[in-house]
């Protein structure tokens, strides 16, 4: 009975070893002179076999640490003596991807000679163009780009790399994305286009270029909100104002039948409120409770806002 215990003890081991395999004094001396690209000490240890792949417990690699610190000796010898380049961490990401992140081209260069998966994705579905155009690495995009990546894929939230760097206020590597192909009315699990992403977190010149290529300005998301609702519910004064001026609807309303008027007053912001009434917008328009402009703007108790729509009204009467 005992002998039986210790042989599925000895197997349960044997099933998990693989998870805390690379946790040897030596192994970690190796990833951390990956990390600081210590490639003398590096050649020793492999010399006396310590495994060029292997991991600390999150799976990540010496190959990884290198790159991560942009250490192009190290990458180079680890390259040389096998190092898998597409290993993953638990969270999914392989060694191009911290290429990605980090903004490493030359390093990039190298994984794809050698075999990376351009294809490969983090848990959270992003691929290196993705991470690369969240940071805004146009030169990176544009190579993952030439080695045949695409401008199509979408993230677990359905966002293309042309979505994040809308995201992000990247406008040169939107443009890049764009001439190479990627969707301006594409749309996210929520329904919204890049527009409303960049007007959302008030990118102004993202929101620019956007409509200089034609995107809809008045496209709405799985809300009903358009781009102009998103940027006035942010409180994003210059966005809204592009939008405006570029000629969007200002009496549009999202299904629950609140204009940008009513965000507006929501978010007690004067000069938003003022720029929608001198745009035309209409005060008078009740949202699905029956609630108005005034009514919102009331209850948040603005009194600017409050005089602003009340002159409005007086005008309107006159």
């Amino acid at each position: 009975m005992m002998y039986r215990t210790f042989a599925i003890l000895v197997f349960g081991l044997s099933l998990i070893s693989p998870v805390y395999s690379g946790d040897s004094p030596e192994e970690r001396e190796f990833r951390l002179a990956a990390a600081i690209n210590d490639v003398e000490t590096m050649t020793r240890l492999l010399d006396k076999g310590v495994n060029v792949d292997s991991a600390n417990k999150v799976g990540k690699t010496a190959l990884m640490m290198a790159i991560e610190n942009d250490n192009l000796e190290a990458t180079a010898l680890l390259l040389a003596r096998g190092a898998d380049v597409n290993a993953e961490t638990v969270a999914s990401c392989t060694p191009l991807t911290f290429a990605a992140e980090n903004g490493h081209d030359a390093l990039t260069a190298m994984l794809l000679e050698r075999g990376a998966n351009i294809q490969a994705r983090t848990r959270a579905g992003w691929d290196a163009v993705m991470i690369a155009a969240r940071y805004g690495y146009t030169d990176m995009v544009e190579q993952l780009l030439y080695k045949g990546a695409s401008t199509k894929v979408a993230d677990k939230n359905g966002r293309t790399a042309l979505m994040h760097a809308a995201e992000k206020g990247h406008p040169e590597t939107a443009r890049l994305l764009l001439k190479e192909g990627a969707e301006i009315e594409a749309r996210d699990n929520h329904g919204a286009t890049a527009l409303i992403i960049a007007a959302d977190a008030g990118h102004e010149s993202m929101v620019d270029l956007l409509l200089d290529v034609g995107a809809n300005i008045d496209a709405a998301d799985n809300d009903g909100a358009t781009a102009l609702i998103w940027a006035v519910g942010q409180g994003n004064l210059g966005a809204a104002e592009d939008l405006i001026y570029r000629g969007a609807n200002v009496n549009q309303a999202d299904a629950d039948g609140v204009t940008a008027l009513m965000e507006a007053a929501s978010v007690r912001s004067e000069d938003l409120v003022y720029l929608l009434l001198v745009n035309g917008a209409d005060h008078g328009k009740k949202d699905n409770r029956g609630r108005d402009a005034m009514s919102i703007a009331e209850k948040r108790r603005n009194k600017k806002v409050i005089e602003l729509l009340q002159e409005a009204t007086k005008q309107t009467t006159e």
